[in-house]
């Protein structure tokens, strides 16, 4: 495989990603893995049209795109992985989706979620599910644009008083 970046960002393909990472890592192709994405196809052909020519973009289920990255149908790609959550990251990670690095990207305030920052908010089951993959030995750092400095994600947590 060959990925260039994995990040949780519940908004998925949106500017930020198109102008700020693509050009970062270099990547020529963005892998959606999503699973309401992949079942809506307004929502999919929206984030296709938003892609500029030359890359690829394949949005599918989290097993789907899981799949298709063990196939090798992307090693020839520089691939930008999406998720929209700590719980797809992980389930992508348990498909086979192996990487070094998640970049947290934008996690949505919400009920019972705790603010760490301006982008990034956890409930427990983000911490578990954060916690699952260090513990398998993935980096975790929160970064929003490739021009700030990643933070450790516990770091985020220590500075909040958890």
């Amino acid at each position: 495989m060959s990925i260039v970046l994995v990040r949780i960002d519940n908004r998925l393909l949106h500017g930020q990603v198109l102008e700020a990472w693509v050009p970062a890592v270099n990547a020529n192709c963005i892998v959606v893995a999503n699973d309401q994405a992949a079942a809506a196809p307004f929502q999919r052909t929206l984030m296709e049209a938003a892609v500029p020519r030359g890359i690829k973009v394949v949005v599918d289920s989290v097993v789907g795109s899981a799949q298709i990255l063990r196939r090798g149908e992307l090693d020839a790609y520089r691939v930008l992985l999406l998720y929209a959550t700590s719980q797809d990251a992980l389930a992508g990670f348990r498909q086979g989706v192996e990487f070094a690095e998640l970049n947290l990207g934008n996690m949505h305030a919400g009920a019972g979620k705790m603010k760490l920052s301006c982008t990034i908010a956890l409930a427990p089951e983000d911490i578990e599910n954060l916690q699952q993959l260090e513990a398998r030995g993935v980096r975790i750092v929160s970064q929003c644009i490739p021009a700030d400095r990643g933070r450790g994600w516990k770091k985020l947590l220590s500075d909040n008083g958890s």
